[in-house]
């Protein structure tokens, strides 16, 4: 097993930032900054230039990256060699995926995965899809749910599902009781948005840009980072909103949301991103073929 002191070490040189590498390893600043100190000290020399709140490897430090990234690969591959030796698929597996995947479509299929395969320790990360590839791409997480195409050639990915985003309001709504609705005729109304980096933001921008409106004419009178916050903003009548049909099939069946197609149906492509790497362990292979089989069977039936 590698050094924890060199796996510390490598966040915070990718991230050059204390800050952000405790976040990605789910630590406190503190404890990153201890391990980081102690590292130094082994080797007797400062491994980062810390000034005006800015951080940069040293020559020092540059030198042990390079051997701690070769480490981090080998030691990781050796874990997984040896379990695949044993003929077991277990051991730990880091997942992260994007608020809409992971609340309302992976639940039942991560738990089907672990009936079949007790021996792995899974565990999910939520975050928009902006992070989870940023977390994949630095191999902080073994695999990614992510509602956007990747943006870096770092990524392997494989299509999972085909989800589509509807207009949701309150039965009360003037949309509500439309076949479909357009772009140009959304465009002056209150609406309820996602967040910046949240892979339908981006999305549902672009659907809006492609029909030549400009974003920032659009009436946005508020913007959530779930889409359980969206749907309740949505069902105190202040707006509109626009997600994935996968996350309001409660709320149709009961009546409080309206769910309106729009027009052209906009329909996205679901991904599931993997580190672009040469080894790929039995049980990371493993779960990505049952994941692709399960996901869709997890998706509700269009309207």
């Amino acid at each position: 097993m590698a050094d924890r002191r060199l796996q510390i070490f490598h966040a915070v040189a990718k991230h050059l930032s204390f800050t952000k590498a405790a976040d990605a390893l789910f630590m406190t600043q503190p404890a990153v900054t201890f391990q980081v100190k102690q590292l130094e000290e082994r080797y007797n020399a400062r491994l980062f230039d810390r000034s005006h709140g800015k951080i940069a490897l040293t020559p020092a430090g540059e030198l042990v990256l390079h051997y701690a990234e070769r480490i981090l690969a080998l030691s990781g591959e050796l874990d997984s060699r040896m379990r695949d030796i044993n003929g077991v698929i277990g051991g730990p597996l880091l997942i992260g995926a994007s608020t809409t995947l992971a609340e309302f479509i992976l639940p039942r299929v991560l738990g089907e995965f672990k009936s079949h395969y007790p021996e792995v320790e899974l565990r999910l990360i939520v975050a928009n899809s902006e992070v989870i590839e940023r977390r994949v791409a630095d191999h902080a997480l073994d695999a990614g749910f992510i509602e956007s195409p990747p943006h870096t050639s770092m990524l392997s990915n494989e299509v999972c599902a085909e989800d589509e985003l509807v207009v949701i309001c309150v039965p009360s709504h003037k949309l509500a009781k439309v076949s479909g609705v357009t772009p140009q005729q959304l465009a002056a109304l209150p609406y309820i948005s996602r967040e910046h980096g949240s892979g339908t933001r981006e999305f549902v921008d672009k659907f809006f840009l492609d029909a030549g409106i400009a974003l920032d004419t659009l009436h946005i009178v508020m913007e959530l980072g779930s889409p359980d916050a969206v749907k309740g903003i949505v069902e105190t009548g202040l707006g509109f909103g626009i997600v994935s049909r996968a996350t309001i099939v409660k709320e149709l069946r009961l009546g409080t949301l309206v769910a309106v197609p729009l027009k052209p149906r906009l329909i996205r492509s679901l991904t599931l991103v993997c580190p672009e790497q040469k080894f790929r362990s039995r049980l990371l292979t493993a779960f990505v073929q049952f994941s692709l089989e399960h996901i869709k069977q997890a998706m509700p039936d269009k309207a």
